[in-house]
């Protein structure tokens, strides 16, 4: 039975209610009675009014929209479809990549080959679909990165079919957002942001856009889930919604029921590529930074701190004294950055600039929306107690990917010292083993020679040719620190050690645990 009820239902009901109302007092007024009598009719009177309260006034009911139609007609003309075009081939190039010949005036090759190049099919035209909205009177239009990426064409059509050549203002592939700029004969309508932290699991929510090129389509549903994790780049955070978003919908808004835009519609879920119910919307609250800073400086601007980090595991925790797994680990400090000298490699952030560190993830984002240049107080786990620094957080730069070239391995072994608690084998960093394991010439700790399969260090993924650079945070220098950091352990009662190891990936700190022997 549907919860909701029409205005002439309501009427009924009122007057239903009121008549059972006018009968309950009339039993009150029966003339002389006992006080324990007028005390019973009192208690029943009262429970008829709540009960008439409750029936007249469900619970949340008036959090329950009767109907969208006029927050779909408020908002709609705010939200465009986005149309690009780009040149390609027939084997995907690009109209400059596709060969290009010369040869010297009055060559009989020169018209053999302008006639063969002037048969050559016509290049296509590659297009995509989108959608976005406009934050600006003046034309500037919010969508998604990925909708305009290589498009050498935009065309931005408005609610009204009205259609616009836009030029880029800026992008950013990290969040998968863009700035666009139309130039109108009028000021246009368009919509704010919300604040996406106010939304709660179970609220509602309407997404706009323009679904398989259909045009303004409305569809409604719930936040499902909030801070979701999809691994599409390092700020990921999404809205997860059930409101019915498909293939063009990315670029377009996400509205609470107040007309405020709370997410950008950019992902969904699905085995089929249509919708079932899993959508993905970046929130307002990172959003809008972003696209302030592409429509002042035409790029982002975020904030550096220059460590490497990786999740605390509960077994992470437990060998770090650490009650609550939370914050980040870090497994190295990148040199010359903000964090040199400050931060020390094992250190584990707990907070930075005021705001808790839940989990690794929440870290970089953190970090990216703090102020360039900002000194900023920042909470580390370290040495078994919460240490207080300072930090200026300095301005990301593009990541330079440095490559690791391995030396031709050879045969040679240097003398080495088996480590049975960890089921492996470890050898002091010389020359020879730098040749023979490939490693870096600034290689510090121990290298690892051999790992028996059914020990310790292999069920942690521990392998040959790693090195272990500290164990419980103290550093290692020869194969004997590896013992006397076994004995200490065991001596504590503990039952395992965390080792930082270093690798092709770079470093990174894993919780083993240890035979007792």
């Amino acid at each position: 039975m549907s919860t909701m009820l029409s205005l002439r239902d309501n009427f009924y009901y009122e007057n239903l209610s009121s008549s059972k109302m006018f009968c309950w007092l009339n039993l009150l007024n029966l003339g002389p009675v006992s006080l324990g009598l007028l005390f019973r009719r009192f208690v029943i009177l009262g429970l008829v009014l709540v009960t008439v309260f409750i029936w007249k006034n469900p619970l949340n009911a008036q959090d329950r929209p009767v109907s969208f139609a006029n927050l779909a007609e408020q908002l709609l003309p705010a939200v465009v479809n986005i149309s690009t075009l780009g040149s390609a081939s027939d084997n995907g190039t690009t109209s400059d990549q596709r060969p290009q010949f010369q040869f010297p005036p009055g060559s009989p090759f020169e018209d053999l080959f302008r006639d063969f190049l002037e048969k050559q099919p016509p290049q296509r035209r590659r297009s995509s679909m989108g959608s976005g909205f406009i934050i600006d009177s003046s034309g500037i239009v919010v969508t998604n990165s990925h909708v305009i990426q290589d498009a050498e064409e935009i065309t931005v059509t408005l609610h009204d079919k009205t259609q616009l050549k836009a030029t880029l203002v800026g992008r950013d592939p990290k969040t998968d957002l863009a700035v666009l700029k139309v130039k109108p004969t009028k000021k246009l309508p368009f919509v704010s942001f919300g604040d996406s932290k106010k939304l709660r699991v179970g609220d509602w929510v309407m997404a706009i856009g323009n679904p398989f090129g259909l045009g303004g389509s409305v569809t409604a549903g719930i936040v499902s889930a909030r801070g979701r994790n999809i691994n599409s780049g390092p700020y990921d955070d999404f809205i997860q919604t059930d409101a019915s978003i498909n293939k063009g919908n990315s670029g377009g808004p996400l509205f609470n029921l107040s007309g405020e835009v709370v997410g950008i519609n950019t992902a969904i879920f699905s085995p089929t590529g249509g919708s079932v119910g899993i959508g993905f919307s970046i929130p307002s609250s990172a959003a809008e930074l972003v696209i302030n800073q592409l429509r002042t400086f035409g790029r982002t601007k975020r904030g550096w701190l220059g460590v490497r980090i990786q999740q605390v595991t509960d077994e992470i925790a437990k060998s770090l004294g650490l009650k609550e797994v939370a914050g980040a680990l870090v497994a190295e400090v990148t040199k010359n950055s903000p964090a040199t000298g400050k931060i020390r490699q094992g250190d584990i952030i707990l907070t930075f600039n005021g705001q808790k560190v839940k989990a690794m993830r929440n870290l970089p984002g953190i970090v990216a929306n703090t102020e360039i240049g900002k000194r900023v107080p920042v909470v580390v786990w370290r040495n078994g107690r919460k240490v207080s620094i300072s930090i200026s957080v300095g301005e990301l730069k593009e990541e330079q990917v440095t490559k690791v070239k391995k030396s031709p391995a050879i045969t040679t072994k240097a003398k080495e010292l088996k480590i049975p608690q960890l089921g492996l084998a470890v050898a002091k960093i010389n020359q020879t083993n730098k040749k023979r394991f490939g490693l870096k010439n600034n290689a510090k700790g121990v290298v690892i020679t051999s790992v028996d399969p059914k020990g310790p260090a292999a069920s942690k993924r521990l392998t040959v040719g790693q090195t272990i650079i500290a164990i419980d945070q103290t550093e290692i220098i020869t194969p004997r620190d590896i013992e006397r950091k076994i004995k200490s352990a065991i001596k504590a009662g503990r039952t395992s050690v965390l080792i930082l190891r270093d690798s092709p990936n770079g470093p990174g700190y894993i919780a083993v645990p240890f035979r007792r022997k």
